[in-house]
């Protein structure tokens, strides 16, 4: 089968060539109506860009960094799935770094960024989004960037942005509607931003009902099952437990189910377990969770095509909010008589 071309799409598309390229560039003065008809063709004939060709003509790399560090793999990998979407719409390809802070050479990691391969833009995830030494070294090559959650000078650079605070309000305030009263809660690691927003949504949405928090249900763990697990523990082996738990993600919220299921407790007939991203594992489980959808692949989606499409006119960066939903399963119902 003979490979798709740009006359190809011209053709499709109603178009020029020249048109189709100046699209596929990025170039001003197209009308939006021919935009949105040229890269629906190359969406309908997956035509990809001859992406070392395109270089050679122009000072672009056609490539898109999206650089993560330490999250869970169903995070990155949603992540990856929605800038990868993007990028194949405009013809660009995705390159997916790790940068760990935790690294005694991280400064060393920054500091060599774009030395090997040089990209158009960089997606930057939480909690690197707030990095100030990132940021500066970004700055200071002139590189575009657009952030995903920020909270560090959150009108330094174009961003995608989560209610977290919002969304563990409204989940919070769903338990206590269902007639809870001992809630715990567990959130992420101190220094990631969105578990501290979940948090606070929490504590909030509580203090509005008037009802008191215990400081030993309020658990640390790193968004890792594992530490979902050893604090389930603390909450699960005592007389004394709460009648619902919110985990500050699905990960977590799976290690305390595991720890329901160990000591014989039903869920939601003993303990209400909600969780917090609904990434695929909360539907694979039994009873499947009660969580918040947060919609990763679109925020990472929206923040490659930023990147990507003509430069939005207006007075400061540009700042593009996505919404939440509450995802209503089997694990959450009214407490025990």
């Amino acid at each position: 089968m003979a490979s798709i071309t740009i006359k190809d799409v011209a053709l499709r598309a109603g178009v020029s060539i020249k048109t189709v390229s100046r699209v596929l560039n990025r170039e001003p003065h197209v009308r939006q109506h021919t935009r949105d008809d040229v890269l629906a063709a190359v969406q309908a004939l997956n035509y990809v860009p001859n992406v070392s060709a395109r270089a050679l003509a122009g000072s672009r790399t056609y490539l898109i960094g999206l650089y993560f560090d330490d999250p869970t793999p169903a995070y990155v990998s949603q992540a990856e799935q929605g800038a990868m979407n993007a990028c194949r719409r405009f013809g660009y390809h995705l390159i997916v770094e790790r940068l760990q802070r935790r690294d005694e050479d991280f400064a060393d990691q920054v500091a060599a960024l774009g030395d090997h391969v040089r990209v158009d833009g960089s997606i930057l995830t939480p909690p690197l989004c707030d990095e100030r030494m990132l940021l500066d070294v970004l700055d200071a090559n002139g590189s575009r960037y657009v952030r995903i959650s920020p909270t560090v000078d959150p009108d330094r650079a174009p961003s995608v942005q989560f209610d977290d605070y919002g969304a563990a309000y409204a989940m919070t305030g769903r338990l206590i509607a269902l007639g809870h009263r001992d809630i715990a809660f567990i959130s992420g690691p101190v220094e990631h931003i969105a578990a501290f927003r979940r948090q606070q949504g929490f504590i909030q949405a509580m203090r509005d009902a008037g009802l008191s928090i215990r400081p030993d249900w309020l658990e640390r763990g790193d968004f890792h099952s594992r530490s979902g697990w050893l604090a389930g523990e603390r909450l699960l082996g005592v007389a004394h437990r709460p009648s619902a738990i919110f985990a500050g993600n699905d990960e977590m919220a799976l290690g305390v189910m595991a720890v329901a299921n160990r000591l014989h407790l039903d869920i939601p007939g003993h303990l209400s377990l909600v969780g917090f991203d609904d990434t695929p594992s909360a539907e694979a489980v039994w009873p499947q969770l009660t969580t918040v959808r947060q919609p990763v692949s679109e925020m990472a989606r929206a923040a490659a095509t930023l990147l990507m499409e003509p430069t939005e006119e207006g007075d400061g960066p540009v700042i593009r909010m996505l919404d939440f939903t509450l995802v209503f399963r089997d694990s959450a119902a009214p407490p025990p008589d």
